[in-house]
């Protein structure tokens, strides 16, 4: 039924010029200005939707991932950018960088996770 359709994600925030402005100047994606949202170009074609909504709740998960051939250099680059990555405890925490980076083969892909001005959470991962 929907295999021919170009679904798309959407997600909230609290302040859209600030999103606009870190997925645009930060992040380095193309983000146009919509009626009521912005639209977030990704590669093959593909799109984001971004609204405001006055009592955002940030999200408890992860609403974005985005694959990367080397994750050092993309949590590097996002650092210099003033970007925050999170720091976890546990078997499967982060190191200084905030990168969590599995011991055993199939625990998991090599990730860094960090929030938009909204508090949603995006990550970075390692392309396996």
């Amino acid at each position: 039924m929907f295999k021919d359709t170009h679904a798309f994600s959407s997600f909230s925030v609290n302040d859209l010029a600030a999103a606009k402005t870190f997925y645009g100047e930060t992040l380095g994606l193309e983000v146009e200005p919509m009626s009521i949202g912005i639209s977030i170009s990704i590669a093959d074609g593909g799109s984001i939707f971004v609204y405001p909504k006055s009592d955002h709740v940030p999200a408890t998960f992860t609403v974005l991932n985005f694959p990367v051939a080397n994750i050092d250099d993309a949590v590097d680059q996002l650092i210099a950018k003033g970007v925050t990555f999170e720091q976890y405890d546990g078997p499967m925490g982060s190191d200084e960088k905030g990168i969590c980076r599995p011991t055993e083969k199939g625990h998991g892909p090599t990730i860094a996770w960090f929030k938009d001005p909204a508090g949603n959470f995006l990550a970075v991962m390692e392309e396996m």
